[in-house]
């Protein structure tokens, strides 16, 4: 492997004392793992955050083995991790790509839409303008894996968008996440606690 792309950070790991694991999505090579010397120090610290773009650079003698990855930040997230709403949707987005795609399987689709719906959680107002992208998103996800069924409408006023979300918690769950479906499920559930602040 030898390659250089723009990717979305959507997780990281500690390896080792310094080092980091990160999993990143490509538009064209899908979600990849890669091995970041010094991820965990100062210099790539505000990197290595879970939402983020990057410009990624991939190298492995074979195919067997974990590619060195460095990264190069193109636009940071980091602000906006600061804020619990928006971090719950971030956290969420990025949680639910790792835990599903399948490594080195394009999936283009899902990856515009995952750098939408970042565009728009870092840039709307409020949840009125990012949630139907997120309700949106999630449907993506399904039809893409196999799992696709009767589209939600996300449209409407916030509390119609919130229903739409509701309605897709027990399908993400029940088709693409089975069996650790509860530890990954949190993080949406964490979400939808806020959003529920929110609206009433």
């Amino acid at each position: 492997m030898d390659m250089r792309a723009p990717a979305i950070l959507v997780a990281s790991r500690p390896h080792g004392e310094t080092a980091s694991i990160a999993r990143l999505l490509t538009e064209h090579h899908g979600l990849i793992a890669g091995y970041v010397a010094g991820g965990r120090g100062r210099q790539l610290r505000p990197v290595m955050i879970p939402g983020n773009c990057v410009e990624v650079e991939l190298r492995a003698k074979s195919d067997a083995q974990l590619p060195f990855a460095r990264v190069e930040l193109i636009e940071s997230r980091a602000p906006w991790m600061t804020e619990p709403l928006p971090a719950a949707a971030i956290q969420w987005a990025c949680t639910l790509t790792v835990s599903v795609l399948p490594e080195r399987n394009p999936y283009p689709t899902i990856y515009s839409g995952l750098d939408a719906l970042l565009t728009a959680i870092c840039h709307a107002p409020s949840a009125r303008g990012w949630l139907s992208v997120m309700v949106t998103f999630e449907a993506i996800v399904l039809r893409e894996l196999g799992y696709g069924g009767a589209k939600p409408d996300p449209t409407g006023d916030l509390n119609e968008q919130f229903e739409a979300f509701r309605q897709l918690h027990r399908p993400i769950r029940d088709y693409l996440l089975d069996s650790h479906a509860r530890d990954v499920m949190a993080a949406r559930k964490t979400l939808g606690e806020k959003l529920a602040r929110m609206i009433v």
